[in-house]
Parts: structure tokens; sequence; C-alpha cells
């Protein structure tokens, strides 16, 4: 590879990362620039740990056969069972180990075929090796991200050839950069989400982060706890609280988002959530489907559990209708992104009466005359109430017991 071709693959590369292109638009349109610059690439792979609750990171995949594509993997924990077996035997781990920064196996000139990825590229029909590991500096080191792998693979009869082994030891470290970059972004956006909720992770990586800014939205209310979960909490072993808490909101909440609902807040064993729209009828219609699913969910995950000697609870619901100030409430150096306003005490104030009515699901009068005159027929009134910290006394319904959304 000439200088030339060099350098405008390298300007080429700063210029997708700087206009934020995705992990996989990089690693196709470089791999693809760097066959046409001369080097004979057949295979690569580009691997970087990431923050999420799920994953420990993901690799990306690029074939010549198919250089418009490129295959992603995520990954799970890598460091117990199978997956930590595997790490162990990887020619990256050996590099990480010994402190290398790099691995070549000239398999055409019968190098050995030592690691098991090597064995698959030889397999494949590869004739030439080459891993790469680019630390990070301590305070570039974000969680487990803290080096970017990668390897190269070329079935030319002759290999790569040193001139190619050098563009490669001098390329990478630009895209390793450049998918860093795009990690990140992507990275912010996914803890966004998951800790402060979609549609207010949304709002905050698009700007919305100005303290004292909020904007007054009409919702649908929903807020939900566990059934006796305190003298759970008493009784049970403590190792057994947490992954309760986790199955329970795992229902709890897969089913609001499935009904374009977002979650605001996990309060302990209490869940507060809304639902918006332009139609107000739609939002409670989602709201009720939602504490349909809810319940089937944990009638099924009850069973489950029950068959392994777990404790097991039920889910007591109100939901409502009003007004609510939406966006950044706290201090200069702790902000919450939430949901306040009369509404939001309302509800929580129905939630608590819910025992002493004896009903798992509770719907305020605003609710129900949002709702159709078929739907709201539905709907029994179990009487009229006062709600502490409220003036008005209010009508409380619940749905029939056969009702489904």
């Amino acid at each position: 590879m000439n200088e030339t071709a060099f350098n405008e693959l390298t300007a080429w590369v700063a210029e997708a990362g700087l206009i934020g292109r995705s992990e996989t638009e990089l690693m196709a349109g470089f791999c693809r620039r760097v066959r046409e610059a001369g080097v004979p690439l057949a295979r690569a792979l580009v691997i970087l740990d990431t923050l999420h609750p799920i994953y420990e990171g993901r690799a990306f995949r690029w074939r010549a056969d198919l250089p418009g594509e490129v295959e992603v993997v995520e990954y799970g924990r890598t460091d117990e069972g199978e997956a930590a077996e595997g790490w162990r035997r990887s020619a990256f781990y050996a590099l990480l180990e010994s402190g290398g920064k790099e691995m070549r196996r000239r398999l055409v000139a019968g190098d050995p075929a030592d690691f098991p990825a090597i064995v698959r590229a030889r397999d494949e029909g590869m004739t030439d090796y080459l891993a790469l590991v680019h630390r990070f500096a301590a305070e570039g080191v974000i969680g487990e991200m803290d080096c970017a792998y990668s390897h190269w693979a070329t079935d030319a009869r002759d290999g790569f050839g040193e001139g190619a082994v050098v563009a490669l030891r001098r390329l990478s470290p630009f895209l390793k950069l450049a998918v860093k970059a795009a990690a990140l972004a992507r990275m912010a956006n996914t803890l966004a989400q998951t800790y402060l909720g979609r549609d207010a992770g949304r709002r905050v990586m698009s700007g919305r982060i100005a303290r004292g800014v909020a904007e007054k939205i009409e919702a649908v209310l929903w807020y939900s706890d566990l059934r006796g979960y305190t003298q759970i909490t008493d009784s049970a072993p403590p190792e057994h609280i947490i992954p309760l808490l986790n199955d329970y909101a795992e229902v709890v909440v897969s089913t609001v988002h499935d009904s374009s609902g977002d979650v605001l807040k996990l309060i302990g064993d209490g869940t507060l959530a809304m639902f918006t729209g332009e139609n107000r009828e739609q939002s409670c219609l989602a709201a009720l489907a939602a504490a349909t699913q809810a319940r089937l969910g944990i009638a099924k995950l009850n069973l489950t559990r029950a068959r392994l000697g777990l404790p097991t609870t039920q889910l007591y619901l109100a939901l409502h209708v009003g007004d609510v100030f939406y966006g950044n409430v706290g201090s200069k150096e702790r902000l919450d992104f939430t949901v306040i306003g009369p509404a939001v005490n309302e509800v929580s104030r129905i939630l608590a009466l819910s025992r002493s009515v004896e009903q798992d699901v509770l719907l305020s009068t605003s609710f129900v005359e949002a709702l159709g005159p078929a739907t709201r027929g539905h709907m029994v009134s179990v009487g009229r109430y006062a709600l502490r910290g409220v003036a008005q006394p209010q009508e409380l319904f619940t749905p029939e017991p056969d009702f489904e959304a």
C-alpha cells in the first residue's frame, strides 16, 4: 500500500467516525477500502467490550466474499463457565497474559495453528493470520473496555507479504478509534435509556438536560407494587430478595414496554410508568392491556417460582390520568428526569387504598371517563374515598373479574 492510499484511507476513517457512522458501516467500509488499496484481506474481526446489563461486548466479523455485510455477535460474560474456558484458549488472552501486542501465524510457511481461531482460519483456507491488541491508558478504560482486539487473515497463496502486515499495523488503530467512538455513543444511549427509561433517555441524549426545564403533558400514570413485599423480605433469605425483584420487574417492565409505555422509576418493589399519546382513550387502553398481560405473566412466573420453592407475590396497581410536569429536577450536581405534579401524588394515594378495598387494580374517575362507552361498561365502582392530601373524595373503579383489554 502506497502512502497516498494510506492517507486516503485514514482520512475516510476519521471522517466516517466524526459524522457518526455505525460500527458495522465503519468495518465494512474500511475492509473494502483496504482490499482496494492492494492488501489481500479475506477475513477481519474487531472486538470491543461494552457497558451493557446483559452483554459483555460485541464482535464485528467481515468476509471478502460478502464485502457489504458485517456480522455482529453480542457475547455474554466470559468470567465463568464455558465462555471463560473459550476465552482462556484464545490468541487474544495469550497476548494479554504475555503483555504482547501482536501474533502472526504464516500458515503457508508451516507456522502452528495453536489457537482455535487460527485452526478455523486454516480450515477455511487462510494462509496468513495476524492478531493485534491495542490497550487503552487507565483514564481511557470504561467498565471492562480496556483494549480493542482485532485479527486479520488472507487466503492469498503467499500470505500477506510484509508490506500488507505493515499497512494493517498502521491502519488498524484508526479503525479501532472510530469504532470505539461509535461504541461509546451507543453505550451512552443504552445506559441513559436503561437507567432513566426509554423516552427520558432519548430526551436526555438529545440535549434536554437544562436544570428546571420541564414540559407539561397529559399522561396515563401507572403505579404498581408487590403484595406483601415487606413480609417476604423479613422471612426470605437475603440472597433471594434481589432475584425476586428482578423476576417481577422483568414481567412488569416488559409488559409496559410492549404496550408502548415508558417506565420512569423502579422504587424498591414499586414501578412508576406512563403512557402518552395524542389519543387519551388509546393510552388508557394500552395501560389496561399492559395490566392484563402483567397479571398473566406474574401468574406464570408464580408457578415457576413455586415449583422451585421460592417466595411468590402478586401485583397491585393504580391507573390514573392527569397533567404532569416532565423534565429535569434536582441540584446542579445531581438531576433526575422525572414526572412531578398532583397527578403523581394522586396515583400513589390510590395505590395505597388497594389493600383496604381488597382490589388488585384500582382506576381513577378520570381514567374511566377517558375510556369509550364499550370499555367503560366493564369497569365496576368500588365506592368514593378520601385520598390523603387530596381535597375532594374520588370514586374509584376496578375492571370486571373476566375483563381483558
